[in-house]
């Protein structure tokens, strides 16, 4: 059997009756903010959902009619212009150079819209009895974009990519350990065979695997130093034949793809950061539809959707939206104040007045779209938030410095509401908005108090997100600051590491989410939904758990 063995690396529904100190009623600022939030975002006030009809569910809804009457016929095979707020392929410099909703690329195991693993590019698997051995059994006549095929070599060669040097990339950072933690080595069985072998028992391995865990690329796509050489090569459905990065970039549909064609022949995909351009641009139908994370804010999506040309799709999202804690500095590196700030916080309020519903309240730092999610009561108690906070601060009031990303609209909005609760708590935060890169500047520098943040989901396995952000050398622990080292957690995963038994496993991760729910290393605030909006000239324009199914789109007969 060939061989490639990998060298571990190190690991580098109250609403509080006053605010302002007593002066002005809590109602009036909140229809102030909301106000100055629908002004930013340049619409009136969306009605409300139907009462049998909230917003927000997890299932996927559409409105309807799903198609409208058009005037003359739409040639099939004409461009479909969609629209995003980023680079959706930043290019050669990124670890998987394009998001996986281009399907350009594809995983080895893929996921359901439970998230459970389902085959991808692995038809079949089996795992040994003791946990140690999972063995691949590849898809045979398929070929990459440039015409190399798929097989046993070209899987050793990405995973001697992933086992180099961490790369870095605008969705996850890839590296081995991260999704393979404990694999010793990769074996080749025969042309269409592959064996990982791992030092402790992985029975939960295949979750670790699912979208972005096990992204396949032709071993030719690689420069020296495990980026790209070219526009990624992958097996997917649509071949990325143009990229001009900050503009748009073009698919065309892979005709020698091995699976159902994809529907559309071509789609270019602009970049469009302002979200009122966006919306401008689907008004005057200059794009088809919006997809990626944040692609139309709730209140811009309903406003769009009360002109019959345009429909509405939404269902849960990998997304968690959260509050970053600076734990390494006064007040935030005491336990109370962090459930001092989480308590104040009327998550109901915050996602159906500033998200129109679209949302779920959380304190998990677990995303709820993961088969591992464990139910957590949300807790709000105004009265221990202020009396928590008293035993930190005593008598005194603490002035705060609060980042946001400007290139989120309703940041800011939410910040200013956020502000008016932490006040009655002691905390007088100063906003200051800039960019993301250098928000993340700030908090490597340790200058911020709080920042807002979110994290997607990777792949489906709990442990990934407890590693990053609850072990004391996880990278989001460390990058952000959270200052985070819980002896019970570190038990916890280090018992994962060994534990068959699935039904542990589970009790394992409820333990730590539960702990999470309690110490707040992060301040969840809630679970996002997928929000997209389309031009009833397109069909099949549904919402995914990540994205939409991009293959199935096309114009309407």
């Amino acid at each position: 059997m060939k061989q490639l063995s990998l060298v571990p690396l190190r690991k580098t529904n109250q609403l509080p009756t006053n605010v302002f100190h007593g002066k002005q009623p809590f109602t009036l600022l909140l229809t102030l903010l909301l106000a100055m939030m629908l002004l930013i975002t340049g619409c009136s006030p969306a009605a409300p959902a139907a009462a049998n009809e909230p917003a927000g569910t997890p299932a996927a809804e559409s409105t309807a009619p799903a198609v409208a009457e058009a005037n003359t016929p739409v040639d099939p095979d004409a461009e479909i212009v969609l629209a995003g707020r980023r680079n959706l392929a930043p290019g050669e410099r990124d670890a998987y150079y394009c998001s996986s909703i281009l399907f350009v690329w594809e995983p080895l195991v893929s996921q359901d819209s439970n998230a459970s693993p389902i085959p991808g590019l692995a038809e079949d698997w089996e795992m040994s009895e003791d946990g140690h051995q999972w063995t691949f059994h590849l898809r045979q006549g398929v070929t990459f974009h440039d015409g190399t095929p798929f097989d046993a070599d070209a899987v050793l060669a990405n995973f001697e990519r992933m086992g180099g040097e961490v790369k870095t990339s605008s969705f996850y950072p890839l590296h081995v350990d991260t999704h393979y933690p404990n694999l010793q080595e990769v074996l080749k069985v025969d042309d269409h065979t592959v064996q990982l072998v791992f030092s402790q028992p992985a029975p939960t391995q295949l979750y670790n695997m699912v979208n972005f865990g096990s992204a396949m690329y032709s071993p030719h796509n690689f420069s020296e130093d495990g980026y790209f050489n070219g526009l990624a090569q992958g097996t997917g459905p649509f071949r990325l034949v143009e990229n001009v990065l900050d503009e748009y970039l073009v698919l065309e549909r892979n005709e020698d793809y091995y699976g159902e064609k994809a529907v559309a022949n071509t789609i270019r995909i602009r970049v469009i950061p302002d979200v009122d351009t966006r919306f401008a641009a689907m008004k005057a139908e200059e794009i088809m539809g919006v997809l990626d994370l944040s692609a139309i804010t709730p209140a811009l999506a309903e406003e769009l959707v009360k002109d019959e040309r345009f429909g509405l799709s939404s269902t849960k999202s990998t997304m968690i939206r959260f509050l970053i804690p600076n734990g390494t500095t006064f007040p935030f590196d005491d336990v109370r104040m962090r459930q001092a700030a989480s308590l104040i916080i009327d998550r109901e309020t915050f996602v159906n007045e500033l998200h129109h519903g679209f949302g779920t309240p959380t304190t998990n730092i677990l995303n709820y779209s993961t088969p591992f999610y464990h139910d957590i009561p949300v807790a709000y108690d105004p009265e221990k938030a202020k009396a928590l906070a008293a035993e930190v601060l005593g008598d005194q009031r603490m002035p705060i410095t609060f980042y946001v990303n400007g290139g989120e609209p309703l940041q800011k909005t939410e910040a200013e509401l956020l502000s008016v609760w932490f006040s009655e708590i002691g905390l007088d935060a100063t906003i200051q908005v800039m960019e993301w890169t250098a928000v993340r500047e700030e908090m490597k520098a340790g200058t911020h108090h709080l920042a807002r943040a979110q994290q997607g989901l990777s792949n489906s396995e709990a442990a990934t997100i407890f590693r990053r952000f609850m072990l004391p050398d996880g990278d989001q622990n460390v990058g952000y600051r959270l200052g985070y080292d819980n002896p019970r957690v570190n038990e916890l995963m280090a018992a994962v590491d060994g534990e068959l038994n699935l039904d542990r496993r589970h009790a394992i991760y409820q333990e730590i989410q539960e702990i999470s729910a309690e110490e707040q290393p992060i301040i969840p605030l809630f679970n996002d939904v997928t929000l997209l909006v389309f031009n009833k000239k397109l069909a099949n324009y549904d919402a995914q758990v990540y994205g939409l199914d991009l293959p199935a789109i096309g114009w309407a007969e």
